[in-house]
C-alpha cells in the first residue's frame, strides 16, 4: 500500500470531521494530490467514516484511472481533479456539508467578512459558486471560478455544501472549519441584529 502516512492522516481527519459535525453519514469527501507522482488520493464513495480504513482510500489519476483501491472513489472525484488541474499549487481539497455553511449555500448567499480571523485563514468573505450538478467536472470549474475570482481559500457550492483548499490536508481542513464557524456566528448574529461587515 503506497502513501501509508497520507492514507492514515486522511482517515483520522475524516473521523475527526465526522465527530465535529462537518460530515454526516457518508456525505463530504477529501483528497490529496501527490504532484511528484501525479496521483490523487481520495476518500471512497458510500463508506461510513466510523468504519473507514487507510486501505479504503482510493489512488487514481486525474483522468479517473484507478491505480489502487477496492472501492470506487467519491462521486465528486471529478470536482477534485478539476481543481488540481486548474490550481496546480493546491495540495488538498476538503468538501463538507457542514450545516450552517450549507444553509447559506442553499439560499445562494455568501458569508460576508465579519470576523477578523476570516482574513488570514480564508482571505476574507466566503463567496458562493454558481450552481453545477454534483458529480460533474463542471462543479469543479464553478468552484475554481469562485476561488480564483475572489482570491479566497474556501467557497460555498450553491445548493450543495462547502469547499476549502490548501497546500496540505491540515490547512484545507482548518479552512473548512473556519467557513463553518463564520457561518454559524453570522447566522446567530442575524438573529440578534444587523452584523457589522469588516472591510
Amino acid at each position: 500500500m503506497q502513501y501509508e502516512a497520507l492514507r492514515n492522516e486522511m482517515v483520522q481527519i475524516c473521523r475527526d470531521s465526522f465527530e465535529q459535525g462537518l460530515f454526516a453519514g457518508t456525505s463530504g469527501n477529501l483528497s490529496v494530490y501527490v504532484d511528484a507522482d501525479e496521483v490523487m488520493l481520495c476518500t471512497p464513495t458510500s463508506v461510513r467514516y466510523e468504519t473507514m480504513k487507510p486501505e479504503d482510500i482510493v489512488a487514481l489519476k486525474l483522468d479517473g484511472t484507478i491505480l489502487e483501491g477496492h472501492y470506487k472513489p467519491t462521486s465528486e472525484w471529478q470536482m477534485h481533479a478539476e481543481i488540481y488541474r486548474q490550481m496546480p499549487h493546491i495540495g488538498a481539497v476538503f468538501h463538507t456539508h457542514s450545516p450552517y455553511a450549507t444553509s447559506f449555500a442553499v439560499v445562494n448567499k455568501k458569508i460576508p467578512y465579519i470576523l477578523i480571523e476570516m482574513a488570514p485563514f480564508l482571505g476574507g468573505d466566503v463567496p458562493c459558486a454558481r450552481f453545477a450538478l454534483p458529480g460533474t467536472r463542471e462543479l469543479g470549474v464553478s468552484a475554481v471560478e469562485a476561488l480564483t475570482e475572489s482570491g479566497r481559500n474556501g467557497c460555498l457550492l450553491a445548493n450543495h455544501g462547502v469547499l476549502a483548499i490548501g497546500d496540505n490536508l491540515a490547512q484545507a481542513r482548518i479552512r473548512a472549519e473556519y467557513v463553518e464557524d463564520a457561518a454559524k456566528i453570522y447566522h446567530h448574529a442575524l438573529q440578534v441584529g444587523t452584523p457589522t461587515i469588516l472591510e
